[in-house]
């Protein structure tokens, strides 16, 4: 779905007020039907309310997917879908860590303080040498 730009960004006049930009999509026969079938679907008259109405869910997808939320859609009896957009994915982090949080004793902090401040070991230890093993 090609757009051709005829105006960039929102521009001054020479009166000082702001001008709305103009674009023409290049859309195939099938890309066509479907935004007039929507339009009529959501009771939309214009191209400007379709496409502003589009770019507030799709900058919300954005946002979304950039937090690294996922985007799904439940039914009424519970079922789950989640949708999974190409262009979308390319915008969420790499890798979405769980969190947990760990309930520490003060033997335990104690025990990892001594553990990461003792010197660097020249060899592994034998209890490390077999853990690797199983």
């Amino acid at each position: 779905m090609p757009l051709k730009a005829k105006k960039k960004g929102i521009q001054s006049s020479s009166d000082g007020r702001a001008r709305r930009s103009k674009f023409q999509a290049d859309l195939a026969p099938a890309e066509d039907r479907t935004i007039r079938l929507l339009k009529e679907e959501l009771q939309l008259s214009s191209n400007t309310d379709f496409l502003s109405d589009a770019l507030a869910l799709f900058g919300w997808a954005v946002s979304e997917r950039k937090q690294g939320h996922r985007i799904i859609s439940e039914s009424a009896s519970g079922e789950r879908r989640v949708l999974v957009f190409p262009r979308l994915e390319r915008l969420a982090p790499d890798v979405v860590l769980p969190r947990i949080e760990i309930q520490w004793t003060k033997r335990e902090l104690e025990s990892l303080a001594k553990l990461a401040s003792a010197a660097e070991a020249d060899q592994p230890t034998e209890l490390l040498i077999r853990a690797l093993r199983n």
